[in-house]
Parts: structure tokens; sequence; C-alpha cells
């Protein structure tokens, strides 16, 4: 039994699914996946979407279903306008101190040194919000940089959350 709502992730119709990072979690019961534009969305007033410009995360949080929108950034920007009433969705962020290991080529991140992977984003937010991280870094390639890099995520003292 879940004890909060499951991860929804909409996935763009082009991502490339050879090189996206959440391969492998599509039959996990604790994520939906939904491909954008063609599938509708659940109802997600008790989610929050995680996005780069909001105020970050916190225990109080740890109720909420995570809402996270795979794409690059400029699908990702384009997806975030075209949600329904996106003024009424809750916003968060991770810590501004997280780095990503994923060896980015593309542009259009607001802050590169900030945009972290699909992965990444979602294993932060899991360990934050004190939820098993178990199995999230699996497929991941670049899973030991990514810990060598923020080694507090692997850490964390879920009993002062």
């Amino acid at each position: 039994m879940l004890l909060f709502p499951p991860t929804i992730i909409l996935r763009h119709r082009k991502e490339n699914l050879k090189k996206c990072t959440l391969r492998g979690l599509e039959q996990n019961p604790h994520f939906q996946f939904f491909t954008y534009p063609q599938d509708a969305l659940p109802s997600l007033s008790n989610y929050f979407l995680l996005t780069l410009d909001a105020p970050v995360l916190s225990k109080e949080d740890q109720h909420l279903g995570v809402f996270l929108i795979d794409g690059t950034w400029n699908y990702a920007e384009k997806m975030e306008k075209q949600l329904p009433h996106p003024h009424l969705l809750q916003k968060r962020s991770l810590p501004p101190s997280l780095l990503t290991a994923y060896p980015r080529k593309q542009t259009g991140c607001l802050d590169p040194s900030r945009g972290l992977a699909s992965i990444e984003a979602l294993f932060a937010t899991y360990a934050l919000l004190g939820r098993s991280t178990e199995g999230l870094l699996d497929h991941f390639h670049w899973k030991l940089d990514f810990k060598k890099l923020n080694p507090t995520l692997f850490t964390l003292d879920f009993s002062t959350l």
C-alpha cells in the first residue's frame, strides 16, 4: 500500500527513450507515465510540480504526490504552459546545491548548474521526502558520479525531516 500518491511523469512523445534516464521505472507501481500531448492527466490537486523556480521542498510536502515533466528543456517549458490551470499547481524545487552528473549537450536550461537529469531530480526528491530510493538509480550510467557530487543525499537522517 502506498502512503503517498504515485509519482506522475508526463513524458514528451518525442523524448529519446534510448537516452531517457527514467527507463526501467515504467513497470514500477509507484510511477504513472503519461505521454504528452496524447494522454489526459489525472487530477493534480494533491501534487507538486518539480521545477527550478519555486520554493524548496520541505517536510511539509511529504504527503503530496510528485509530478515530473520529462522532456528537453524547451519541450518541458511548452508542456508546463499547456497544463490545465497551471497557476493552481503547487510548485517545488530542489536545493540549489545539488549537482548533475549527466553529461548534458543540450541548452535551454534556465540554470544549467542546477539542471539535473530526470532520474537525478526524482532520486533527490524521494531522498528529501524520506521515500525509498531503492532501485531508482539502477539503470543510471552516471550514478556513482552523482553520488560523489551529492553525498549528503545518500546519508540523510530521515528522523530530522
